[in-house]
């Protein structure tokens, strides 16, 4: 039998594997597929400072009759500078892609821009996390598919990228493009 005053040395090892076992149940998640509780709702009712127009404020209109990707970014975000080329490529291509400036400062996203380039139809500003609490951001970069009736049909956590756009996105749009050509024949 052991004194009682080895047990103790057990307990920095059982704490050490009750760690490990649980890092490792969450190895191999993948965390850009969380969900959201916003899918197939309503985009939460929009009223923030432009940064491309100021005195003057982005809404939930400006969502209405298109597709639109809302992407969640921010100067601090090291992911969010990985996919800015991304992002410019799509803009590009013609997507229309609304950046909602999270939690920064405007003269530093104005800077930002103007140094990477802007791939944002509109950028609406949330430097205090309100809007994006309503959203149900996690962190940056999130990027949201908002359909033309102004609902919110997916969200991605992570950095856009080319598979996400064609295995998540682009199905989506695809989908509604062609139940909408088969309504009009």
């Amino acid at each position: 039998m052991l004194p009682r005053k080895g047990l103790w040395v057990f307990f920095p090892l059982a704490g050490f594997i009750a760690l490990a076992i649980l890092l490792a149940s969450g190895l191999g998640k993948n965390t850009e597929d969380l969900p959201t509780a916003l899918a197939g709702k309503p985009l939460p009712e929009m009223t923030l400072p432009s940064l491309l127009r100021q005195g003057t404020d982005v809404t939930n209109e400006f969502f209405q009759g298109r597709w639109t990707l809302l992407n969640v970014w921010a100067t601090w975000c090291p992911t969010c500078h990985i996919e800015h080329p991304y992002l410019l490529e799509l803009a590009q291509r013609g997507v229309v892609i609304v950046g909602l400036d999270y939690k920064d400062t405007d003269q530093d996203a104005r800077d930002y821009l103007a140094n990477l380039g802007n791939p944002y139809t509109e950028v609406p500003v949330d430097a205090s996390g309100a809007y994006g609490l309503n959203l149900g951001v996690y962190g940056a970069p999130e990027t949201y598919l908002i359909s033309p009736e102004g609902k919110v049909m997916l969200r991605h956590v992570g950095e856009m990228r080319e598979k996400v756009w064609q295995e998540k996105f682009l199905p989506l749009i695809t989908a509604d493009q062609n139940v909408n050509a088969g309504n009009t024949q």
